[in-house]
């Protein structure tokens, strides 16, 4: 495993860890479960950032396929709760 500096993705890999820990406390302050959906949709994405920083983004193509497609599918859960949750 080779650590490969890329800048783009280690701003991605970072602002994806802000995301993810804003989508955890926006859900623990309002049980917001689009918030929770985003932040680890975000921490998937930043996952894939990592092994491509590891150099590992060949070895492991076929799963970071899986992993940014959940991650993509949670962002689209989220947006359908958004649009169309029951007002109490």
């Amino acid at each position: 495993m080779q650590f490969t500096w890329d800048t783009m993705t280690f701003i991605n890999l970072i602002l994806c860890i802000v995301i993810l820990i804003f989508g955890i406390l926006g859900y623990q302050r309002s049980k917001s479960r689009v918030a929770l959906c985003v932040g680890v949709a975000f921490g998937l994405f930043g996952l894939s950032h990592l092994a491509t920083l590891l150099s590992l983004k060949d070895s492991l193509s076929t799963i970071l396929i899986i992993v940014r497609t959940a991650a993509y599918l949670l962002v689209t859960y989220a947006l359908f709760l958004a649009a169309f949750q029951v007002k109490k």
